[in-house]
């Protein structure tokens, strides 16, 4: 695969990469086994940037990467993630305080395995900690030589530029994709202008771009998080996506693969990582690694899926976005 850079202090990795949180939440019950399947054929394809947290799956998620990868140490590059804090009552928060910095650095060291982490993500801005103080706290992380390079989750433009000022973040980690592009108003002009590379999660709208979705089982999560899947919303959407859909059969792709070419086509200083537990979604995918969208496809996606065109807002709760 095509390698791309995020950010200019060194960190070089493949122009997409591999987002593992369904591997132990969200969507259906684990599977490690062809979870496990899904990571090994995730090298074998040339895919080198693994993404997870510690709250996926309350560790499991980073237990089943490390487990998995650990042999392979040389060639991949680990981003996981703290600052979503589960407190004893099973209720979150978003902690930024240095020594829950020092100690969730330990905590996912222990639990991937590894000596050090490649790319260390706050996941959540905590509006209660200058951010400063949070990275100042993963700076020192770096120069004990347990973390290679910081990097930020749906941080706003004036806490990038606090935060870099600090210390050089590497990438920013937001979601971006057809629908979702309030980003590329302040938020992406501001990460080129310092050399910031950008890490966009759920290209495929979790799930909804590939058009695979016409109905959802009661007990899906994505209602509950996000008010694009509700009845109203979800068919109003569903009718864009069909018409992405004409385009992508035009071309011989699937939606997937037309949506993800769509985000690769941005900029070289994008590096998606749609996520998936199965081989057969990850080598399709892949394949979108293939495709040369001309300014004439761009302008045609663009007229059938414009800016804004999501019904219903990412979250039902917004508040602990774009901080």
């Amino acid at each position: 695969m095509e390698k791309r850079k995020l950010g200019s202090q060194g960190l070089e990795v493949a122009e997409l990469g591999l987002g593992c949180m369904g591997m132990s939440q969200m969507y259906g019950p684990r599977d490690d086994v062809e979870s496990t399947a899904t990571l090994e054929r995730a090298i074998e394809l040339g895919i080198n940037f693994f993404d997870t947290a510690d709250v996926y799956g309350a560790g499991h998620n980073e237990e089943l990467v490390g487990k998995t990868l650990g042999k392979y140490r040389d060639r991949v590059i680990i981003a996981t993630k703290f600052a979503n804090q589960v407190l004893p009552d099973g209720k979150r928060t978003i902690n930024g305080r240095p020594e829950y910095v020092r100690s969730s650095c330990d905590a996912s060291l222990k639990r991937l395995g590894v000596d050090y982490i490649d790319l260390y993500y706050q996941h959540r801005v905590d509006r209660k900690v200058p951010i400063e103080e949070t990275v100042g706290a993963m700076a020192e992380l770096v120069k004990q030589g347990k973390v290679r390079f910081l990097g930020l989750s749906e941080a706003g433009a004036q806490t990038i530029r606090r935060a870099h000022a600090t210390h050089p973040i590497s990438a920013l980690q937001s979601e971006y994709s057809l629908w979702t592009r309030d980003y590329e108003d302040e938020v992406i002009p501001t990460l080129r202008e310092l050399g910031i590379g950008f890490v966009p999660f759920s290209p495929l709208g979790r799930g909804f771009l590939s058009g695979n979705l016409r109905d959802l089982p009661a007990d899906d999560m994505r209602p509950k998080i996000s008010p694009r899947f509700e009845a109203e919303n979800f068919q109003r959407n569903l009718a864009v996506v069909d018409r992405i859909k004409e385009i992508a059969k035009e071309k011989n792709l699937t939606p997937s693969q037309l949506a993800l070419a769509w985000v690769l086509a941005q900029s070289n200083d994008m590096v998606p990582i749609p996520g998936t537990k199965r081989r057969t979604y990850l080598e399709e995918n892949l394949g979108a690694a293939k495709v040369t969208l001309s300014k004439t496809d761009l302008a045609r996606i663009e007229e059938v899926a414009p800016k804004g065109f999501a019904a219903g807002g990412r979250y039902h709760d917004m508040r602990s976005v774009n901080i």
